[in-house]
């Protein structure tokens, strides 16, 4: 009885591991114009528009009018906006926009930093070979059988962390 309750509690905590090592990576979602050295971004703030992006739906949030729009593209108010060239925050929490006073005024900061973050489009970093786009991509499927494991940080990185910018 006793090797019985033991394997039950070790089954059951084999199961509880496995869950925790769960690790979000959404790599090839993300945009060339979007900073390196995330596994993981749910959205960007984008503080010279005061705007974000949503990375997993491809898609740009904005006021207008006092309401929140959800675009596939900016308004024409932001034609000569750069967005290779624009700082982008990444912020891991959801509907980010809702706290957009805070973040707002946390992240002025960045306002006209032009050029001085890396973007996916540069980077060597074969990490990011699978953005579509990418000058030195390949197939999805040939980049994660060369770089998805055993990469060396088993999909950890940077971008786990919350409002890490």
């Amino acid at each position: 009885m006793k090797k019985l309750i033991f394997l039950l509690m070790l089954g059951i905590a084999s199961v509880s591991t496995k869950a925790q090592i769960n690790v979000n990576i959404n790599i090839g979602s993300q945009p060339l114009w979007g900073p390196t050295g995330y596994d993981y971004a749910q959205y960007y703030y984008l503080p010279d528009i005061e705007s974000y992006y949503y990375v997993p739906k491809h898609q740009f949030v904005y006021l207008d009018g006092g309401r929140w729009i959800f675009s596939a593209n900016l308004p024409a108010r932001y034609n000569n906006y750069d967005l290779y060239n624009g700082y982008k925050v990444v912020i891991n929490r959801d509907r980010p926009y809702l706290n957009f006073n805070d973040d707002r005024v946390k992240y002025v900061k960045y306002k006209n930093w032009g050029g001085r973050q890396m973007v996916i489009r540069n980077s060597d970093d074969k990490r990011y070979y699978v953005v579509k786009g990418h000058p030195h991509g390949m197939p999805p499927g040939q980049a994660k059988k060369m770089y998805g494991k055993g990469n060396g940080n088993n999909g950890h990185g940077k971008g786990h962390d919350k409002d890490k910018h």
